[in-house]
């Protein structure tokens, strides 16, 4: 396997000598971008794409360095620095030069990488985006984030439409379906959309699938040709869609050791016509394993559980996969020679072809196993037999199996049976397992955030204090000390903490996070309240170990009192290097193989054990000098009796004095962020630190006084070499003066003599000077004249336009008053008729108002009459129907009062209506007061006749005052 470093090499060869990937693992080289800076760093691969040829694809760091690989012509070119890390990539656009980039500020960037400019930014996501699809023609383009959905038009890079979602329902995908005008969504609660491209039309939702294997789908993949969808999760199993029928027709069940499927990809063919059978399975391991889905049968693997892939990407012919390893690396395989072996003729097979069946099926029909070798028919018959007792099983172990359950697949008991057999874990799998034993969250993020603040100021003269050989070494040592005072303060004051540190540094020197996690770990757990009488040794802990020790062996530890030993000198110094300065290597890779897989306990458990099985040596120690060489040296011990030793105090040590009981269980670190760590005493911190900074505040302002007093005594013997200086200069000076003033004599004649013949040359000068400024004078007052002619020349042209322009809106104007005159007598003429015509009809409506009033006049006279003849019986009667009429008269009246009004008010504008309509109404005055007046007359005059007593005269009365009311 051929490997390359980029380095800080902006082109280059990806290989030096032509390929040949073994068939074992297929790679055709291993590209790696280091950097050779005063603290070199491998710079981690993120995201990688293939262009539509498949013959070049980008890749992008997350220090944002964006590389074309050719593998046709051998070359890699630095293409864009974008200066931040890229979430997504996508290379198959249109124009075959451009790519688009998602960045970490959440936008979409599009660059060229044969210009290397930028063609155009797109903004509008509000979280990361984490999956770009293209369509088929390039013209289109979907950005997906955990909220939103984007759809691009890449011929403008405007944005065409937005898919808003709850905040409850997350997006897990949204994509193009190849060779198609369709778009799929996939969301969070597992439902699945098929949109039309252009007009965004609901074409159809996919059915959910059976509740016996219902999983929560996280990753997708389709067929070339846009038929089958496979989908998968946190499981072991695969679901195959058909999307043309709309129904799940397939589940395959992976093999045990897969627990989560991270990445699903097909691989093309090119002669299956689209149909692709063959699907890549990338799984928590780290294998991507690649399957027939419909043999069910597992053809070939990349990866391994010490390099492991945590993307990858298949180019569109089929050839070449791309993947990026956990370690930052990214590997180029062949295809061909990974299926070299599949491809060969194989022996006739015998198998039965099933059709879909037409009614629902069950996932227990569905469900196929994958195997490495024939083909494996569905399991319902054999599983009716057995599911009794498999039933059984779980309900009896379902506990115990989750309570150790570990990640990447494995069994804490399972691992301590094998550690009790064994005594070790194999060296191969070893970081693995304590990987898994440990939890490790691997925060990558918060990890390089503690990097980035530095090396911290209690470690920058490290060397000084522990000399290492390996300047390597001691820089990984340097760099992990600080990210744990950065974590926490308590460690950048805790003396022992680089011994304690140091092993784990040694062993985990290539890869920093992990070595940060299992310290922070160790810490976490394993020293537990070490802190609490910081910045002494732990009193506590130290007691515990001394409680035990009384109890299994009471000689040992009266000999340690009898000569002055105390737990800080037979115990401590084995906690705080952590057995390093006594155990080999291998010895204490045994040791913590068992510290690593047991209670915190275990390792207070081991310093009781390790002077157990010392006493012998240590019973013959008298002097305090031999005890502290004993205790940071190596001895002759066999550690496996060690163990043993520990796994026995563990069980028969009572529950009062056992350190389990005073220690918490194990608690793996937190997955995003580290947890805080602040089990310590912040004051004695704090005072320790304001301490240490006056220190070295006061150190600071000695150096500088210090530094102030040398550079004065510099500059006093400065100014004194300056002085004898200045006197020599000033002699010669003086008598460089002198020759000076001799030669300017001289040359003072000289001048007077040049001055005479340029000012007889000035003369001439000027006299021509002279005639060119008359001439220039002449020529520019005539070229003034021909301007102003040519000016009068246009003033008059002007103004004879202006005139034209003048007598023809004068005559427009007089044509358009002409016309106007014609419309105003017209319009007079009209005004005029309907003047007559409202007249006339006022003259008619004031005589139809006089003869229905002088028609009521006499039918009320009659009724009066009536009345007065009817009798004394009917007074009652007559006096109402009188005072009737009379209010009908008095509203009459009133109605003629306001209608005069009204007309009055309408018409106060034509003078001479007003006069006509104030002469009627001073008429119709005058003639309801000469009513009035008969009428009293007439009542006066009956009453005269009648004169029946003085109850008639007083309703006379009130008949006759009351029209004046």
């Amino acid at each position: 396997m051929q490997s390359t470093d980029l380095g800080n090499k902006e082109s280059g060869k990806i290989w030096h000598r032509k390929p040949s990937p073994a068939t074992r693992d297929g790679i055709i080289v291993n590209i790696i971008h280091s950097t050779s800076d005063y603290h070199p760093k491998v710079l981690r691969f993120l995201n990688v794409a293939f262009d539509g040829t498949g013959d070049c694809l980008i890749a992008g760091d997350h220090q944002g360095n964006i590389y074309v690989f050719d593998l046709c012509g051998n070359r890699f070119n630095l293409v864009q620095r974008t200066a931040q890390a890229c979430t997504a990539l996508a290379f198959n656009l249109r124009r075959k030069s451009e790519f688009l980039v998602a960045l970490a500020d959440y936008s979409i960037k599009c660059f060229d990488t044969v210009t290397k400019e930028l063609v155009s930014w797109m903004r509008g996501h509000e979280s990361s985006v984490f999956s770009i699809s293209v369509h088929a023609s390039g013209k289109y383009a979907i950005t997906t984030s955990s909220d939103t959905a984007q759809l691009w038009d890449l011929d403008t890079f405007q944005r065409k439409r937005k898919l808003n979602i709850r905040q409850s329902v997350g997006i897990q995908k949204v994509f193009f379906l190849p060779l198609s005008n369709t778009i799929l969504s996939c969301f969070k609660d597992n439902s699945i959309f098929a949109w039309e491209c252009d007009t965004l039309f609901c074409k159809y939702q996919l059915p959910a699938p059976p509740e016996s294997s219902s999983i929560l789908y996280k990753v997708f993949a389709v067929t070339r040709d846009g038929r089958i969808l496979a989908a998968g999760g946190k499981s072991n199993h695969l679901h195959l869609w058909c999307l043309e029928a709309r129904q799940l027709f397939r589940i395959i069940q992976m093999p045990t050791k897969v627990r989560a499927i991270r990445h699903l990809e097909f691989l093309p063919d090119s002669f299956d016509a689209g149909s692709n059978q063959v699907l890549g399975v990338l799984s928590q391991d780290g294998i991507m394993r690649f399957i027939n889905t419909q043999t069910c049968k597992l053809l070939f693997e990349i990866g391994s559980l010490d390099e492991g892939i945590s993307s990858s990407v298949i180019s569109p012919h089929g050839r070449y996969i791309a993947s990026i390893l956990e370690n930052g690396s990214l590997n180029i395989y062949s295809v061909q020679t990974l299926t070299k072996e599949i491809n060969k003729p194989p022996p006739p097979l015998v198998k039965v072809i099933e059709d879909l069946p037409k009614n629902k099926l069950s996932s227990s029909d569905l469900k196929m196993k994958v195997t490495s070798g024939r083909v494996q028919q569905s399991a319902k018959s054999r599983e009716s037999k057995i599911q009794t007792r498999i039933l059984k099983q779980d309900l009896t172990s379902n506990f115990e199996s989750k309570k150790n359950e570990l990640p990447d697949g494995l069994n804490k008991k399972r691992l301590q049976i094998l550690l009790k057999g064994y005594g070790e874990y194999p060296t191969k799998y070893r970081m693995f397992i304590w990987r898994s034993l440990l939890q490790l969250p691997e925060n990558h993020t918060a990890f390089s955030s503690l990097i980035d603040k530095g090396t911290h100021v209690a470690f920058l003269n490290l060397q000084k204090k522990y000399p290492i050989k390996s300047r390597k070494l001691l820089r990984v040592l340097q760099r992990t000390l600080s990210a744990l005072a950065h974590w926490s303060v308590i460690f950048s004051d805790t003396p022992y903490l680089p011994l304690l540190a140091f092993p784990f540094v040694k062993l985990f020197q290539n890869n920093q996070l992990i070595c940060f996690e299992v310290i922070a770990t160790l810490i976490m757990n394993w020293c537990q309240h070490w802190f609490e009488y910081f910045p002494n040794p732990p009193i506590n802990i130290l007691s515990m170990i001394e409680n035990v020790l009384a109890f299994h062996d009471k000689e040992l530890l009266q000999h340690f009192i009898d000569h002055d030993i105390t737990s800080q000198l037979y115990a401590w110094p084995l906690l705080e290097t952590v057995f390093s300065e006594v155990l080999t290597r291998e010895e204490w890779l045994k040791l913590f193989d068992n510290i690593f897989s047991n209670h915190p306990s275990f390792l207070l458990m081991t310093v009781v054990a390790y002077n157990i099985c010392s006493r012998a040596p240590l019973l013959n120690c008298n002097l305090k000098d031999d005890f502290e060489f004993f205790f940071h040296h190596r001895n002759n011990l066999d550690i496996n009796v060690v163990i043993r030793q520990v796994y026995h105090l563990m069980e028969t040590t009572p529950t009062a004095i056992h350190p389990d009981s005073m220690l918490h269980v194990f608690v793996a670190l937190t997955k995003g962020q580290y947890p805080v760590f602040n089990q310590y005493p912040k004051f004695i911190v704090d005072y320790q630190t304001q301490e240490r900074e006056r220190i070295r505040n006061d150190e600071l302002d000695y150096l500088r006084e210090r530094q102030t007093v040398e550079d004065m005594q510099a500059e006093v013997d400065q100014q004194r070499v300056e002085d004898e200086a200045w006197y020599q200069k000033q002699e010669l000076l003086r008598k460089a003066e002198e020759t000076r003033r001799e030669m300017l004599l001289q040359e003072e004649e000289k001048m007077i003599q040049q001055r005479q013949r340029l000012a007889a040359v000035k003369r001439e000068l000027k006299i021509k000077e002279m005639h060119l400024q008359d001439a220039v004078r002449r020529r520019f007052l005539k070229l003034q004249q021909d301007q102003r002619e040519m000016e009068l020349r246009r003033l008059d042209d002007e103004i004879g336009r202006k005139i034209y322009m003048r007598d023809r809106e004068i005559a427009a104007t007089a044509k358009d008053l002409e016309m106007r005159q014609l419309e105003l007598e017209s319009q007079k003429r009209l005004y005029e008729k309907n003047l007559t015509q409202n007249q006339e009809a006022v003259a008619k409506e004031m005589r139809a108002d006089a003869d229905a009033y002088r028609r009521k006049v006499d039918l009320e006279e009659h009724m009066f009459h009536k009345l007065i003849e009817a009798g004394e019986m009917q007074s009652q009667k007559t006096q109402k129907v009188m005072e009737e009429n009379l209010a009908k008269a008095e509203q009459a009246c009133l109605n003629t009062d306001w209608k005069i009004q009204s007309l009055h008010k309408q018409n106060c504008d034509d003078l001479q209506r007003n006069k006509c309509y104030q002469e009627v109404a001073k008429l119709l005055r005058e003639n309801r007061r000469k009513e009035i007046e008969l009428l009293n007359a007439m009542v006066e005059e009956e009453a005269k006749k009648k004169s029946p007593g003085s109850k008639m005269n007083r309703r006379t009365q009130a008949v006759c005052l009351e029209p004046h009311n």
